[in-house]
C-alpha cells in the first residue's frame, strides 16, 4: 500500500493568464511544491539530502495531462504518491483537483544525482526511510 501526500494551495493572480485561467506551466510549480512538502512530511528536505548525502533529486521526465482548467482563487489539492522505485530513481504520480474535479494528472520520474549531475544509488538509509511509502513495485 502506498502513502498519499496532500498539499493544499490557492490560485493567485500571478498564477493566471489575462483571462483568469491558470497558465499551464504553473501546474509544474504546483507539483514541485507538493513534492517538496511530501519530503518535509517525511522529515527530509532537498537541502538536508544534499548536505547529508551529497545528492540532488532531479526531474528526468514529466508526463502531464491537463484535464480541466482552474481559475483565479480556486482552492486546489495536490495528491502525490510514490508509484515505483529503482536503485537510482523513483516514479511519482500526482493529481491536482478542485473539490471532486480532477484538473491535472502527472507522472514524474525523479532521479538521484551527485553534485556533478551523475546518477547515483539512492542512499541506503534514505531508501529504508522511504520504503514504507513505496507502492508494491520495487525494481532492483
Amino acid at each position: 500500500m502506498h502513502e498519499n501526500f496532500f498539499y493544499d494551495l490557492k490560485v493567485y493572480y500571478e498564477d493566471t493568464d489575462a483571462g483568469g485561467v491558470v497558465y499551464y506551466a504553473n501546474y509544474l510549480k504546483f507539483l514541485e511544491r507538493a513534492r517538496t512538502e511530501a519530503l518535509v512530511e517525511l522529515g527530509f528536505s532537498n537541502k538536508k539530502i544534499k548536505e547529508k548525502f551529497g545528492a540532488l533529486i532531479i526531474v528526468k521526465s514529466c508526463n502531464i495531462e491537463y484535464i480541466k482548467p482552474s481559475y483565479l482563487e480556486d482552492q486546489l489539492k495536490v495528491r502525490s504518491f510514490i508509484k515505483s522505485v529503482t536503485k537510482t530513481s523513483f516514479f511519482m504520480n500526482q493529481f491536482i483537483s478542485r473539490d471532486e474535479d480532477l484538473i491535472t494528472e502527472a507522472k514524474v520520474h525523479l532521479v538521484f544525482v551527485n553534485e556533478e549531475g551523475k546518477p547515483m544509488k539512492i542512499p541506503g538509509s534514505l531508501f529504508e526511510d522511504l520504503k514504507p511509502y513505496f507502492c508494491d513495485s520495487i525494481k532492483v
